[in-house]
Parts: structure tokens; sequence; C-alpha cells
């Protein structure tokens, strides 16, 4: 499966009879799916049906989901509100008791007030909403199929730009393996002059059973294996989620969290320059790499 980014748009159009309409469907980020969908009153039973199609599609975003709708007014009825006109006609009839000279207002000023005449959709029959509403989960699959199409377009983008970046921390990693301030050697003659030097702080006084403790501490603190097996199995989880695709973005983020963990330690741990400039270079990609990640859905 392809990898998809969280953000997206689309939109679709489709009419039915004398109805028109539009699809737009906006997705950002999201730690979970979130859909916001605005639908015309009258048509809130379509929000099951909207929810479920989304929901079988896609995992995580936020997505708005728009609807809107347009009627021929060849098909719409003029007629009177026989409710504005008797509050129009009862204000007049006030107005004469007090002011007995008043002009009598005309019929078009009468009908012209406004909520007096006003435009009436027709009643559809049970056979046309049906039709109308399939109609509208039809054009709203279509919408979903664009959006997709987009989502995995980005998906793939990212997809490029983190296998470069796991491709590099793979080359820090080793680059940090084969330093030739960890060969057992220089290990060894680091360990000497820090044990030289404790004694010469001592005047040669020190504890054997210290001297030995603090040895044994320096090379500990000095081994980074346990950190760079760590990062070594990172990168293999890593590509090995990238190549099964899918909704990998929230496992991607927990091993990127685990990256910057294993690169912090090492540049702890670092008692050469070498080293920590690997550490903080490991720093930046992962934190350029965890910005990409949180992109995927």
């Amino acid at each position: 499966m392809a990898l998809a980014s969280m953000t997206g748009f689309a939109r679709s159009l489709g009419e039915s009879g004398p109805v028109r309409w539009t699809w737009e469907l906006r997705s950002v980020n999201g730690k979970s799916l979130d859909l916001r969908i605005r639908i015309p009153t009258g048509l809130e039973t379509l929000e099951p049906q909207i929810r479920e199609r989304c929901g079988k599609v896609l995992r995580r975003g936020n997505v708005s989901i728009g609807l809107a709708m347009q009627r021929d007014q060849s098909e719409q009825q003029l007629q009177v509100n026989e409710s504005a006109l008797d509050a129009v006609l009862s204000t007049i009839e006030l107005l004469k008791q007090r002011v007995p000279d008043l002009t009598p207002p005309s019929l078009d000023g009468i009908l012209s007030q406004k909520g007096v005449f006003e435009l009436k959709e027709p009643d559809d029959d049970e056979e046309f909403q049906a039709a109308l509403h399939a109609a509208l989960l039809t054009t709203l699959d279509a919408a979903l199929i664009d959006l997709i199409d987009m989502r995995h377009t980005e998906g793939q983008a990212i997809s490029d730009v983190v296998t470069g970046q796991i491709d590099r921390i793979a080359a820090l990693t080793e680059a940090a393996e084969h330093l030739p301030a960890r060969m057992p050697e220089a290990i060894k003659a680091r360990l000497k002059k820090q044990v030289s030097d404790l004694l010469d702080v001592s005047d040669g006084q020190l504890d054997p059973q210290r001297l030995h403790q603090e040895a044994v501490f320096l090379a500990t603190k000095a081994d980074i294996r346990e950190e760079l097996d760590r990062l070594h199995a990172h990168v293999a989880a890593v590509r090995d989620l990238m190549n099964s695709g899918g909704a990998i973005g929230r496992r991607l983020d927990f091993l990127a969290q685990e990256f910057n963990r294993e690169a912090n330690t090492l540049c702890s741990k670092s008692n050469d320059v070498e080293l920590t400039a690997i550490g903080l270079d490991l720093k930046a990609v992962i934190d350029q790499m965890r910005e990409q990640i949180q992109n995927l859905e």
C-alpha cells in the first residue's frame, strides 16, 4: 500500500434534475480522523452514510466536508406569505387610527414588503429524494477518490524525502561505528591517560579499588555499542514500515522519538570531537525527518 499524506483537497460537481451541487473536501494533519460535515438543512439523514464512506478510506486527518446546493429557479413557486401579509395590513390599520390623514399605501407598496412574497421549493416525492441522495453520495465517492489520490501523491513525495533522511542516519551511524576513536587501541590509550591524570591529581595516593572503579566507569561511559545497535535496528524498522506502506505515521513518529533518544545518549557519552559532531548531525536529520513523518497518515 502506498503512503498517504494527511493534507489534500478535492472538489466534485453533480446534478439531478433541477438540482446542482458541489462537494468540497479539505484535509489537514490530525492525531486521529476528525470529520467536520456541513450539509444543507434537510439532508441530515445523509450524515451517517457520509461518515461511513469517509471512515472506510481515511485513517487520520482533520477533514472538512462541505456540500453547496442550488436549485433551478424555474422550479420555484412564487406565493404569498399569509402571515406576513396579515402583519403588514394590521400595521397599516394601526397607522390609520393614529394618523387619520395618512395617504393609504398602494398595492405595490404592500406587496413589496419583505416576506410578503416568497419563493417556495416544490415538494419532492420520495422517488425524487431517493435518486437525489444516491447521486449525492456517488459524487461524494468521486471526491473522496480525488482526495485520496492527492494524499497519495504527497505521501510519495514525503516518502522520497524520508528515505533520503533514513539513508543519511544509516550513514552517520556507520561513521560512528568506524571512528578511529572507538578502536580498542584508542580507547586503551585514552583510559591510560585519564587514569594517569587521576594519579597526578591525587599525588599517587589513589586507592587501587577506587582506581579500578574509575577505570570501569570511564570504559562504560565510552562504550556506545548499545546505542549503535539500537540505531541500526531503528533504521531497519523504518525501512520495513516504509516498504509495508499504509497508515504508518504513528509508528514512524514513535521510531523518530527513539532515534532522538539514542542520538542524545550518544552525545552525552561522547568524549571525542568527531563523535559529538556525528551525534549533532544525527539530531538535526532526525528532527527534519520527524517534521516530514508527522504529515503522514
